[in-house]
């Protein structure tokens, strides 16, 4: 560690990177736009298909089952994250960011103009693992993921009866925020929900084991620039607000 008076800062360097701190404030490492060559990814694709701020920051987001009809009638099932939910009293949005657009469901999203987001517990993880694996277009998703389909009530969708919350959602925007073509913000205007009774008092089953499942994406050591595995949690109540 050395002092620079021509800074103020204290400077320290390992090799990899450098970082800058003032003595009595916290130290934090600086990560900007230009991809950290010391970065290792966990995968060989990883940075092909993610932002390198996406393992910098390793924010959590929940984890749902998107259910749309192929063109050919089939169940499609599209395991996703990276979306919030919010709006005001005159409605309320689903946002799914990062929607590649080369994949079924964004195609039948586009055509459809209507989807349903599906939240499942932790225990149903394997199943819809089984979904993203058998994605031909040919594939009957739902059979593949051993799930039991039943009709949306307000929307030319299927959604998964085992789900604890079926949200039925018409197509609000679609937008191509990088201009890449790669992926797509869907903006879904939520029109009708479904709560399984087990799940209807409150904080009771929806958090913990049965609860919503949390995807937590690989975080990079940012010293040494080794990958991390991602993660799936369950939330623990830690205080009321």
């Amino acid at each position: 560690m050395n002092w620079e008076p021509w800074t103020g800062c204290y400077k320290i360097s390992d090799g990899c990177t450098n970082w800058n701190f003032i003595e009595g404030e916290i130290m934090k490492i600086e990560i900007g736009k230009d991809f950290p060559q010391y970065f290792k990814p966990s995968y060989p694709e990883e940075f092909e298909l993610f932002s390198h701020f996406e393992t910098t920051a390793g924010i959590p987001t929940v984890l749902f089952a998107i259910t749309t009809w192929k063109e050919n009638g089939k169940p499609n099932v599209c395991f996703h994250s990276w979306s919030c939910f919010h709006g005001d009293k005159t409605a309320f949005f689903a946002v799914m960011g990062n929607l590649y657009q080369h994949t079924h469901t964004y195609a039948n999203i586009q055509r459809e103009n209507c989807f349903c987001i599906n939240f499942l517990p932790i225990s149903c993880y394997d199943q819809l693992t089984d979904t993203i694996n058998h994605n031909d277009l040919d594939t009957d998703e739902f059979a593949a993921g051993n799930f039991t389909l039943s009709n949306a009530k307000t929307v030319h969708a299927p959604v998964i009866q085992e789900a604890f919350i079926n949200m039925e959602c018409t197509v609000k925007e679609i937008q191509d925020l990088s201009g890449a073509g790669i992926t797509a913000m869907v903006i879904g205007q939520v029109q009708h929900i479904s709560v399984d009774e087990k799940y209807t008092q409150g904080y009771k089953q929806r958090y913990g084991k049965d609860g919503f499942m949390m995807l937590i994406p690989a975080p990079q050591d940012l010293v040494t620039g080794e990958p991390n595995q991602s993660a799936i949690a369950t939330i623990n109540i830690e205080k009321y607000d």
